[in-house]
């Protein structure tokens, strides 16, 4: 085959350090642009965005020919520096793959985050997924 087709849907989530509320709901919608743009510039698609004061949720399609891991770190990293001083991300990341399927309702479910955290925390929303994806996990280091 000559060619390499992918179609590679994440949901990856990350708080701010301590998950202490550092996102101002003013810079929000500036901040996911932002994003948008580091994506672009790396060569993949931001999809959505969403989250709170003390975390993001983003829905971005991976090309085949970029890690995860490289992806993740550009948008924390980058993001981080021009939120500008003070602000500071935890050091890990929950990443989640998605069904083609499953993609609107994702994008729902990231673009309500405000409304969806009335009835449960950061950490009771983080632990659900990790669970819901069959995800081992150390509670004891999870939010470590």
């Amino acid at each position: 085959m000559a060619h390499t087709y992918a179609n590679i849907f994440i949901h990856c989530v990350f708080s701010t350090k301590d998950r202490r509320s550092l996102i101002p709901a003013a810079r929000k919608a500036e901040l996911y642009a932002y994003m948008g743009g580091i994506a672009h510039g790396e060569g993949f698609s931001l999809i959505a965005a969403g989250g709170t004061a003390n975390h993001v949720h983003l829905l971005f399609i991976l090309p085949a020919s970029h890690s995860l891991a490289h992806a993740v770190q550009k948008l924390k990293g980058s993001s981080s520096r021009w939120m500008g001083d003070g602000f500071s991300r935890q050091e890990g990341y929950g990443a989640f793959s998605v069904s083609s399927s499953q993609v609107e309702i994702v994008k729902g479910y990231i673009q309500n985050q405000e409304e969806h955290h009335r009835k449960r925390d950061f950490e009771q929303e983080f632990v659900a997924l990790l669970r819901n994806c069959g995800i081992a996990y150390d509670e004891r280091y999870v939010f470590g």
